[in-house]
């Protein structure tokens, strides 16, 4: 089977303009856009925040709940729709150092409208200041959280539980999905997992070893695709290979029906490939929509093929959230 819809190829001019136009931007704003008198992680953290270069206006519907977590109260962002038929728990990206649960409002709200799913966005603890697995086992609080409490306080139809991140988020989607199945015996109430982009091997998969494909925004960004801020700095070289900092080598039998999404033109195109193929051979429903030249967050670029990677990312969370049911 083509991992690459022949349909979309008519679609590449739009999207190689759009990245050019992005890495462009990106890096002029690595280049002269920050102030060494003021901090810089918050500079760079400012870039994901409503108004930043990433960032994505506010929307009114959003409400904001704590749900108590390891390292004290976790603030989530919480959007509901007039129906619901299940929770989705949207987890945000941005290296594991920027990011929050106020970067995606527009992409929250229109997922909790067109796949009726209240969504929740946690706030978890980030590098510099954090390291692995605070932000992680924030995550799996809240997901634990909202597997006994989540239907009863959106008025869910029932208590199917959808995960998914983007980025860093998608790796934690994916390290959470496992918890849930190790920790938890929680995988029959966890309807599916969206892992967009997602960084699966900490130790580097092909794509982010090779020179970066055409208009990255990764590189542009300076990043190429790594775990910025430290997070992970504890953790040893041969740490890395164990499951839970990269889900790439950990057993992956009896999961739920995984939707994976990248662009080949994305630094971590080789870390969506390869964690799709050993979900499938583990026995678990497995769909891979790879985009030509797309670039990394391909879901959010403003062009045709863009449109369409969301629009399958929605199909997919709304015949689970329907359907649900892992094996």
């Amino acid at each position: 089977m083509p991992l690459i819809d022949p349909e979309l190829l008519e679609l590449v001019d739009e999207v190689r303009a759009e990245n050019a136009a992005m890495a462009a931007r990106a890096a002029a704003e690595f280049a002269s856009g920050f102030d060494p008198d003021r901090d810089f992680v918050a500079q760079i953290r400012a870039m994901m925040e409503p108004g930043g270069i990433f960032g994505q206006d506010l929307v009114p519907q959003a409400d904001e709940r704590t749900v108590v977590g390891p390292g004290g109260d976790i603030p989530v962002r919480v959007f509901v729709p007039s129906t619901v038929d299940a929770v989705y728990l949207s987890i945000h990206g941005g290296a594991f150092m920027m990011g929050s649960r106020r970067s995606s409002d527009q992409t929250n709200w229109q997922i909790a409208q067109a796949c009726n799913v209240a969504v929740v966005s946690p706030e978890y603890r980030m590098a510099p200041e954090h390291e692995w697995p605070s932000g992680h086992d924030d995550c799996e609080t809240v997901a634990a959280w909202l597997l006994e409490h989540g239907a009863r306080a959106f008025g869910a139809t029932s208590d199917r539980l959808l995960i998914g991140g983007e980025s860093a988020g998608a790796h934690i989607a994916a390290v959470t999905v496992l918890r849930l199945r190790d920790r938890h015996d929680a995988m029959a109430r966890v309807a599916g997992a969206n892992l967009n982009c997602g960084v699966y091997d900490l130790t580097g998969t092909p794509s982010r070893m090779l020179p970066p494909p055409e208009n990255d925004v990764l590189a542009a960004a300076g990043s190429g695709g790594s775990a910025g801020g430290g997070y992970f700095a504890s953790v040893t070289p041969d740490e890395l290979r164990r499951p839970e900092p990269s889900p790439l080598y950990a057993d992956l039998h009896g999961l739920c029906p995984a939707l994976f999404t990248v662009g080949t033109a994305d630094s971590l195109l080789d870390d969506s490939v390869f964690m799709a193929a050993r979900w499938e051979l583990a026995g678990n429903e497995t769909e891979l929509a790879v985009y030509p030249y797309g670039p990394h967050g391909l879901t959010g670029s403003p062009t045709e093929m863009g449109r369409r990677g969301q629009a399958r990312v929605e199909d997919f969370l709304r015949r689970h959230a329907a359907a649900g049911g892992a094996p």
